[in-house]
């Protein structure tokens, strides 16, 4: 949606002087505004980008109101997880949500994005919308991914989406495939490959990386580095845990992710370099409030002191709750009527994937191979399946 339609649903902004002299509608100017990062950038064998950011107040309030619907709807999750109505595995990506928020800033649909199992915002961020996300980790039928993914397998085509993976840094060989299919189509666009700490320990990466430096391909590594790797802190699980300079040959850079200026700012950098010169590391600094997944309580290697400081310090939603009121684009009772609305809106999704049907039994038989090439199944007939056996 529009940043200036999100902003023509809200009230009308008042600061104290304004109270005065009358209304004045919330602003969704696009008149440049320039921020300072939270933390500067550290760079490995590359000079890194300025810590000057230039938003507009209209992409400010967009950056807050997506963050905030992502963290409702993984609230939501949770709430359905524990009422059984989503099953299996299930990763949450709030406190993350600046990553993928700030990352969509900087890049276009032409760009590829692949990731691990933590997919739900992500798919999100790549113009999916509530009502086929809910389905989709109900098993319904209008899910995006035909309600046969769940959570781990949300998957966007039409975006350049490509996924939700399972197998721990399998995604980022595939990510680097699709900046070699990018170079080999000479498209102007990136691809990329993100992952966790907890992945970046794994052959397949450095042998994906290799391939790609030679190849200069326009592949950009994403480490969303949380800081544990399922139960495992990043210092028990490697010995170097500076993942941006893990290319060793390949430029790096390490970005506070929990800062959606910083992050936008990083993803720009990126891209242009990786189009002119190849592949690039980003690692971004950031944090999970919930366990590694449902069934992680996430408090048994971690302290709720260390949670709870995260939150109050860093939280990347209140950084930008910050900056709106400081460059008094709305009221603080205006972001909470914004976030009521999103409470509804989340409800009411909720309401409408729940009315979907489960897949037709068939459908366990479709999706499994490429047609055309003499490969397909035979459907849930069993007696057609038997009559082709030995």
């Amino acid at each position: 949606m529009a940043a200036a339609a999100l902003l023509r649903r809200l009230p009308a902004a008042r600061s104290p002087a304004a109270a005065l002299m009358g209304a004045r509608p919330i602003s969704d100017s696009t008149t440049p505004l320039t921020i300072e990062t939270s933390m500067p950038f550290t760079s490995h064998i590359v000079d890194p980008p300025s810590r000057d950011v230039t938003t507009t107040p209209a992409e400010l309030v967009t950056f807050f109101r997506d963050m905030s619907l992502m963290r409702r709807m993984e609230i939501a999750a949770d709430s359905l997880y524990k009422a059984k109505l989503i099953r299996g595995f299930c990763h949450l990506y709030d406190g993350q949500e600046a990553v993928t928020v700030g990352m969509e800033a900087a890049i276009t649909r032409k760009d590829s994005i692949i990731t691990a199992y933590r997919d739900h915002c992500i798919y999100m961020s790549r113009g999916g919308d509530l009502v086929t996300a809910f389905a989709e980790l109900m098993g319904r039928k209008i899910g995006c991914s035909r309600g046969k993914g769940g959570s781990m397998h949300f998957y966007k085509k039409d975006a350049n989406f490509y996924g939700g993976h399972g197998i721990v840094g399998a995604q980022v060989p595939l990510g680097c495939g699709l900046a070699f299919a990018q170079k080999y189509r000479k498209e102007d666009s990136v691809s990329f490959a993100l992952y966790g700490d907890g992945a970046a320990n794994q052959g397949q990466l450095f042998e994906a990386l290799n391939i790609s430096a030679l190849w200069k391909l326009p592949a950009i590594l994403v480490c969303e580095n949380n800081h544990y790797g399922m139960g495992t802190a990043e210092w028990r699980a490697a010995k170097s845990p500076s993942y941006y300079k893990r290319g060793d040959y390949v430029p790096g850079l390490k970005v506070d992710g929990m800062d959606v200026l910083a992050v936008k700012q990083a993803c720009k950098f990126a891209k242009e370099h990786a189009i002119a010169n190849g592949p690039i590391v980003l690692e971004m600094d950031t944090y999970r409030y919930h366990g590694h997944s449902m069934s992680d309580p996430g408090s048994t290697y971690r302290t709720r002191d260390e949670i709870s400081g995260v939150r109050q310090e860093r939280d990347p939603i209140e950084r930008v709750r910050k900056l709106i009121l400081a460059h008094d684009l709305a009221t603080p009772a205006e972001l909470k009527d914004m976030e009521k609305e999103i409470r509804k809106e989340v409800d009411t999704a909720i309401a409408q994937a729940k009315e979907s049907p489960m897949p037709d039994a068939s459908e366990l038989f479709t999706n499994v191979y490429v047609k055309g090439f003499g490969v397909e199944s035979f459907g849930a007939d069993r007696k057609e399946l038997r009559a082709t056996l030995p």
